[in-house]
C-alpha cells in the first residue's frame, strides 16, 4: 500500500526507536528495583 507507507525505512527506523526506547525504560526500571529491594 503506497498511500499507508511512503516511507517504509523511516517508519521501521521509527518504530525500533520506539522499541528500544521502551527496552531501555524496562531495564532501568528492573535495576531501579534490584537497587531498592532490601
Amino acid at each position: 500500500m503506497p498511500a499507508l507507507d511512503p516511507n517504509p525505512q523511516n517508519g521501521q527506523k521509527k518504530m525500533l526507536l520506539v522499541f528500544g526506547s521502551f527496552l531501555v525504560i524496562f531495564v532501568i526500571i528492573g535495576v531501579i528495583a534490584s537497587i531498592a529491594a532490601p
